[in-house]
C-alpha cells in the first residue's frame, strides 16, 4: 500500500525533464513564429528560393493604360500639326492674292511674261533665219510679149527727151560763190576767222586743183599729192571751208587714213586751218575720222539716209580705194607720188 501511494524519487524526476523540454520546444516555435526576421534570414539562406521582384509584378494590364494615354497624346499633337499646316496654306494663298492684286507682283508678273515672249522672239527669228537660208531667192525671170494695141498707144505718145545733167554742172549753179572763195583764200591769212572758215592762204597751185576738182570732176574724183600731208589738208580744209558755204550744216566729213598717227596729223592740221576744237572731231560732230574703210562707207549711208551729204577724204597713203566709196556724190582722194609713198613706208 505504501508503495503505491508514494512513488519513487527517479519516477518523480523523469516526469519532470520531461515537462522542461517540452515546454523548450513550445517556446522556440512561439520564438520563431514572432521572429520574422529569422524566419527571411532562414529564407535567404536556401539556395532553391527566388525573391519575387517589381518587373514580375507588372502585367499586360498595367501597361496597357500608359499605351492608351501615349497614343491619345500623339494623335493630339497630330491635330495641332494638320490644323497648323492649314492655316499656313490659307496664309499662303492670301499672300500670293496680295502680290498679284500689288503693284510688285504685277510688275514681276509682266516681267515674267515678256521674258517669255522674248525667248520665244529669239526662237522664231532663229527658226526664220533658218527657213530662209533654205530658201531659193532666185526670181525667175518673167517675159511679157507686149500687144499690138499697146505699140500703136506708145507711137501715139510724143517721146520726151530726158536732160542727162553732166557731173561736170554739179557746181556750175553755185560757180560765182566758189570762186570769190578762191579769191579770198589767195590773199593774206585771216587768223581771226570765225570757225569753218579758212585762217590761212593757199598758192595758185592749190587752187588749180580745187578749180579742176569743182568744175571739171564734179566733186567726184583724186587728186596728185602736194608733196606732204599738211598741203594736203590746207588744201583740203579750203575745201570744207567752201562746202560750209554752201550746205551749212548738212554735210559731214570723213577722213579715212589707216594709221592713227595719220590722222592725229589731221585732227591737227584742220584744228589749226579751220579754228576748229577738240569736239568738232566726233560721231556727231562736223569732222569724223576713220581707220577703216568699212566703218566710213557705214556712216555714210546713215547720212544719206538721213538727208545729209557727206564729204570723204582719202588720205595719200591709202594705196586702195574700196569701189563703194565711188558711189557717194562727193569724195575727194589724194594720190602720192613714189617719192611719198616710199617715205611713208620707210615711216612704218
Amino acid at each position: 500500500m505504501e508503495t503505491e501511494e508514494n512513488p519513487s524519487p527517479k519516477k518523480k524526476e523523469s516526469d519532470k525533464t520531461s515537462e522542461s523540454s517540452y515546454s523548450q520546444k513550445e517556446l522556440s516555435k512561439v520564438s520563431q513564429e514572432e521572429n520574422p526576421i529569422s524566419i527571411q534570414k532562414k529564407d535567404l539562406k536556401s539556395p532553391n528560393k527566388k525573391v519575387p521582384t517589381k518587373n514580375q509584378d507588372v502585367t499586360s494590364a498595367n501597361i496597357e493604360p500608359f499605351l492608351n494615354l501615349a497614343l491619345k497624346e500623339l494623335k493630339i499633337n497630330r491635330d495641332k500639326l494638320e490644323n497648323e499646316l492649314k492655316e499656313l496654306y490659307i496664309q499662303k494663298s492670301k499672300v500670293e492674292n496680295e502680290l498679284k492684286s500689288s503693284f510688285s507682283g504685277q510688275s514681276d508678273a509682266i516681267a515674267r511674261k515678256v521674258k517669255g515672249f522674248q525667248e520665244y522672239l529669239t526662237g522664231a527669228l532663229q527658226d526664220l533665219t533658218q527657213s530662209a537660208e533654205q530658201l531659193d531667192l532666185v526670181v525667175p525671170p518673167v517675159i511679157v510679149t507686149p500687144s499690138p494695141l499697146d505699140e500703136n498707144q506708145k507711137s501715139d505718145i510724143p517721146k520726151e527727151e530726158e536732160i542727162v545733167t553732166a557731173i561736170s554742172d554739179t557746181f556750175k549753179p553755185d560757180e560765182k560763190l566758189i570762186r570769190n572763195c578762191f579769191k579770198q583764200f589767195l590773199q593774206q591769212p585771216d587768223f581771226y576767222a570765225e570757225p569753218w572758215q579758212l585762217r590761212r592762204s593757199l598758192e595758185t597751185k592749190d587752187i588749180e586743183i580745187l578749180e579742176d576738182w569743182f568744175f571739171n570732176m564734179g566733186g567726184r574724183g583724186a587728186q596728185p599729192s602736194l608733196g606732204n600731208r599738211s598741203k594736203n589738208v590746207k588744201v583740203s580744209a579750203g575745201l570744207i571751208s567752201i562746202l560750209g558755204e554752201l550746205y551749212g550744216e548738212q554735210f559731214q566729213t570723213l577722213i579715212l587714213a589707216s594709221q592713227p598717227e595719220r590722222l592725229g596729223e589731221w585732227r591737227r592740221g584742220l584744228q589749226d586751218a579751220l579754228g576748229l576744237n577738240r569736239e568738232d572731231f566726233g560721231p556727231n560732230s562736223g569732222i569724223v575720222l576713220f581707220e577703216r574703210p568699212d566703218s566710213l562707207i557705214e556712216r555714210a549711208d546713215r547720212l544719206e539716209e538721213r538727208g545729209d551729204l557727206p564729204l570723204i577724204i582719202i588720205d595719200a597713203a591709202e594705196i586702195n580705194v574700196e569701189i563703194p566709196i565711188l558711189q557717194f556724190p562727193i569724195w575727194i582722194a589724194f594720190a602720192a607720188s613714189p617719192n611719198e609713198m616710199l617715205e611713208e613706208g620707210e615711216l612704218q
